[in-house]
């Protein structure tokens, strides 16, 4: 648990050495918020949680690339695969936690006749697919600006997809549309949250196992051996 929370440690210094791009970031979910705040003010709390997402999902792209000449020398320090990328997310978690708290008081203060407890749980959950979401990517594509693009394209699509669709089913985000209907919509029935629920219970199991796949993976190499 020590060597899990010195990875946090380290991975929050990455994060905040990057403050001026952070910043930007965290101001994109306000701008998410208010683009919808005058015409449908009530679609402006999923937008502003797909906002958090991208936030954070970037976040974490910029913690996995930063990681990668860093834990080799961890590894061949005595710590595991799992104890760099669980560090990672705890970070990250707290992160997401941190920067949910003032959107979340901006739609009690703002916003009424809104089911706040479906909004914490809906920040709650986009906090934790974002995290190993960016991780993922980060060990998927090589550079920074790829990853960016496809964590952009990835909010967008989610964003402009027509709801009936099943390609929409499948983004990692969907479950903002099911929770956040339940949210904003007093006659909505339970089943939304349920289907939310699901949906990113899966989508963070499968995230989670992909990331510490591919971390166990890339961890194993010896590139500094060759057969003879």
């Amino acid at each position: 648990m020590n060597r899990i929370l010195v990875v946090a440690e380290m991975a929050l210094r990455e994060i905040v050495r990057r403050r001026g791009v952070l910043l930007l970031l965290v101001l994109l979910p306000l701008l998410f918020y208010y683009s919808r705040r005058d015409e449908a003010y009530w679609q402006s709390v999923r937008m502003v949680t797909l906002g958090i997402g991208f936030t954070l999902s970037t976040a974490a792209l910029f913690a996995g690339m930063g990681a990668r000449t860093m834990d080799p020398r961890l590894r061949l320090s005595g710590y595991s695969a799992s104890q760099l990328y669980l560090g990672r997310l705890v970070a990250l978690w707290a992160v997401g936690c941190t920067v949910c708290v003032p959107f979340f008081l901006l739609i009690r203060l703002d916003i009424d006749h809104v089911r706040y407890e479906a909004v914490v749980l809906l920040m709650a959950l986009t906090v934790a697919v974002s995290a190993p979401l960016g991780l993922a990517v980060s060990a998927l594509l090589p550079r920074e600006l790829e990853g960016m693009l496809v964590l952009l394209s990835v909010v967008c699509l989610q964003i402009l997809l027509n709801p009936d669709k099943t390609v929409a089913h499948v983004l990692p985000f969907w479950f903002s549309r099911e929770i956040g209907t339940y949210a904003i919509e007093h006659d909505a029935g339970t089943g939304y949250v349920t289907r939310g629920c699901l949906h990113a219970a899966i989508t963070f199991a499968v995230l989670l196992i992909l990331v510490g796949g591919l971390s166990s993976i890339r961890l194993r190499r010896r590139a500094h051996l060759s057969t003879a």
